[in-house]
């Protein structure tokens, strides 16, 4: 009888010790747990696009700010070109491999990226997109600007400039890239309600300075009324107003650009701009690793969080918050 007692114990035992294991793997789901590093510092790979432009540079503040706030360290590594997807998938590959905690990134592609974040969920790391995201549902949170609204806004401003008729030039950056991709549908979609304004020519600037000249100049010889561009980040705009300058168009053809390098801020002044679509990149940077951290203890976060964006001219270039806009990096303490 006590043989029979002592065996049935002990299966008894073997089913919950067995329960027990299914319930913490999460039924199969992950083999690792987001909070299991709650006790030592955390690692979070921050993933950019690119690492060139000054946008990248103020998401970087912002993520670094972040993860001293929270008690992590970032790990910042991203391809030198936008264009380079498989590079990128390469990086967030290794740091899978490296077991970081969290990966906060901004994808080079909306669907190539796709198959590299699940592998890092199947891994147990979350992920985090910024600016860019991708065409799935496994990222914790999307952190980014509206970017369909801030092209419209960016259409509605060129149309004032031109004084709502004429002929206008789009130059968005890498297709394919999920910003881009919006920017130049929320331009086309807003720039359609204008029946006295054509949309006459789009060119890609690959987010290059050198490919952003060469488009506005084949827009211009291709069109040689044209009356006004919208650039789509700062490759683009850079170039369009290096092009309009060196032509002595600047200020005659009306440019209105996405983001604010300071070359394009230096435009701006100048007059070769007209008005600038300013994101938050610093914010992205931030609240991005201040979502991977909540992630990684449990907690919830949004699933989308909008950054805002601003139109800037030079009517409200002096304004407080416009140059805590323009210039994040000097208020990096603004967010804790």
């Amino acid at each position: 009888m006590c043989e029979f007692i002592t065996r049935r114990i002990g299966a008894l035992l073997l089913v919950v010790f067995a329960l027990l294991q299914f319930t913490a793997t999460g039924c199969g789901r992950s083999p690792k747990s987001y909070n299991a590093a709650k006790n030592r510092e955390l690692v979070i790979a921050v993933v950019p696009k690119g690492t060139t432009q000054s946008f990248w540079l103020a998401v970087k503040a912002g993520a670094e700010d972040a993860a001293k706030a929270g008690g992590a360290r970032i790990i910042w590594k991203g391809p030198a070109k936008e264009t380079d997807v498989a590079g990128q998938k390469r990086i967030i590959e290794n740091f899978i491999n490296q077991k970081v905690d969290a990966i906060v990134m901004a994808a080079c592609n909306e669907t190539a990226l796709v198959p590299t974040v699940e592998q890092a969920d199947a891994a147990g790391i979350p992920v985090i997109t910024i600016d860019s995201g991708v065409k799935s549902d496994v990222p914790k949170s999307f952190i980014a600007t509206d970017n369909i609204q801030g092209a419209r806004e960016a259409a509605k401003t060129l149309v004032k400039l031109i004084g709502g008729r004429g002929e206008v030039g789009l130059i968005p950056f890498v297709k394919g890239a999920a910003t881009s991709n919006m920017r130049e549908q929320g331009f086309k979609e807003e720039i359609a309600k204008y029946k006295n304004v054509k949309l006459v020519s789009v060119l890609y600037s690959n987010s290059d300075i050198m490919q952003g000249i060469r488009a506005t100049e084949d827009m211009l010889t291709a069109h040689p009324k044209l009356a006004g561009i919208f650039a789509a980040n700062e490759g683009g705009a850079v170039g369009a107003a290096r092009a309009l300058d060196m032509r002595g168009l600047g200020g005659k053809v009306k440019l209105v650009a996405f983001d604010a390098a300071q070359a394009e801020i230096d435009a701006l002044r100048k007059g070769t701009i007209q008005a600038l679509i300013v994101q938050n990149p610093y914010k992205m940077g931030f609240e991005g690793v201040k979502a991977a951290i909540a992630v990684i203890k449990g907690r919830n976060v949004p699933r989308r969080i909008d950054t805002g964006v601003t139109v800037v001219t030079m009517k409200n270039f002096r304004d407080p918050d416009v140059q805590r806009l323009l210039y994040p990096t000097r208020n990096s303490n603004s967010l804790r």
